[in-house]
């Protein structure tokens, strides 16, 4: 099909020009006495994502799905008790993913829509006077439903139940693009992927782990090789992997930083704050609801989208693709056919979604969906229009794609070759 595929699925996102030139290059030896200019440059800039100046980060050739575990069994040991909400496919996946390692989960079912409990969460702490409970999972946006829960008032739990429970949190579709404050909410060990807000490729799991979080690994007894955090330590510490790492991601990952820190972080949240809005114009304007139940719970980066009964969402998901090259989510688990989803986070401009948003419109009328033409476009284009920065403010922006000198954030000569 001619022309360029629409992705607008919660991740993988969209990789921009830039993040794909710093990875187009010949393969190098990781054992070189040059390699850890890079490696350290990664190590000491992804803090900054994590927002975090006492975490120690840690890069994975995984996925959010190998973080999950590598949080788990390097702080834990076999019956070990956490206490976990299950609001979406990926908490339910990574209580799984506990139970498979022997852990106990206490789970508390929440309904698919709502974000994590936090008053249920402190009343069930307050009862483990005997702190048997060690770790509490938190999912902060869970992209199944299109929910951000509140990860400073599981914090502000913890402390009221003055318990000593770790908090775990899956930062996977939120890091990167939803405000996240490692330091400041006393996160223990933070989870993310490079194929979401860090604009790569699938390949790296990512876990920040607090000091507190390493000094429990001293006692832990769950079995751990590739993810062992101990021989990450020691080779990390020099500037190196304990095996062989990916190198193009992390010279991507390294192009990546450059891009979101010259962008800032608190302008990247706000600029995927409004982006997200215009989507919920067109979904208001459209007649349909999110599965997100309140505004609170509203997630920046995905929108799950909630079809009338007797509209199967997956139709409206092969039709986009099928017919107009638009790639977007499906319901996932107990919403399977329920809903489509709207990803909207990492590399994207007002124009692009407005592109989704037309697709997902008309392929919703091609399934027999009774919205109006062009009411979704015109939503979120007026919210875009109307609450665009000025014209001088929008040209002093350096454009994601643009050269820069590393590590700058001042654009630089214009290169005529991939830099070696």
């Amino acid at each position: 099909m001619p022309g360029r595929n629409f992705l607008f699925v919660p991740g993988p996102t969209n990789v921009p020009e830039r993040i794909l030139r710093a990875m187009d290059r010949a393969m190098e030896d990781h054992r070189s006495s040059a390699f850890p200019e890079l490696s350290t440059a990664v190590f000491r800039d992804v803090k900054q994502a994590f927002k975090t100046t006492t975490g120690q980060p840690f890069i994975f050739p995984a996925t959010g799905t190998g973080g999950w575990e590598a949080a788990l069994v390097n702080t834990l040991s076999p019956g070990d008790r956490l206490l976990a909400p299950r609001y979406g496919q990926f908490s339910h996946l990574w209580i799984d993913l506990a139970q498979r390692h022997g852990l106990r989960v206490d789970i508390i079912d929440v309904e698919w829509g709502e974000g994590a409990p936090a008053e249920r969460i402190e009343e069930i702490l307050r009862g483990d006077t005997q702190h048997e409970i060690k770790g509490v999972l938190i999912v902060h946006n869970e992209t199944a439903t299109g929910v951000t829960s509140d990860v400073g008032a599981v914090r502000r739990a913890l402390d009221a139940a003055q318990h000593p429970a770790l908090l775990y949190v899956d930062g996977v579709s939120s890091i990167g693009s939803i405000d996240f404050r490692m330091d400041e909410w006393n996160v223990d060990l933070a989870i993310t992927g490079s194929q979401k807000g860090l604009m790569l490729p699938p390949g790296l799991g990512l876990v920040c782990a607090s000091p507190k979080a390493l000094a429990a690994r001293e006692h832990a007894k769950c079995p751990r090789v590739f993810f062992d955090f101990g021989d990450m330590i020691k080779a990390n510490a020099t500037g190196y992997f304990p095996y062989t790492p990916s190198l193009p991601l992390l010279h991507g990952l390294r192009e990546s930083l450059e891009i979101m820190l010259a962008e800032g972080l608190d302008n990247i949240f706000a600029r995927h704050h409004r982006l997200a809005e215009g989507v919920r114009a067109a979904v208001r304007a459209w007649g349909l609801k999110l599965c997100a139940r309140a505004p609170r719970w509203h997630s920046d980066t995905v929108s799950a989208i909630m079809v009338p009964e007797g509209i199967n969402g997956a139709d409206v998901i092969d039709v986009a693709f099928r017919r107009y090259n638009l790639a977007l989510g499906a319901g996932l688990g107990r919403l399977a056919g329920k809903l489509f989803r709207i990803g909207h986070l990492g590399d994207l401009n007002e124009l692009m979604l407005l592109g989704a948003i037309a697709g997902a419109e008309m392929a919703m009328r091609d399934v027999g969906i009774k919205v109006t033409a062009g009411t979704g476009v015109a939503a979120a284009a007026e919210y875009y229009r109307s609450t665009a920065a000025p014209l001088a403010a929008r040209a002093a922006v350096p454009s994601p794609d643009a050269q820069q000198q590393p590590g700058s954030g001042k654009p630089a000569t214009p290169r005529a070759t991939v830099r070696a």
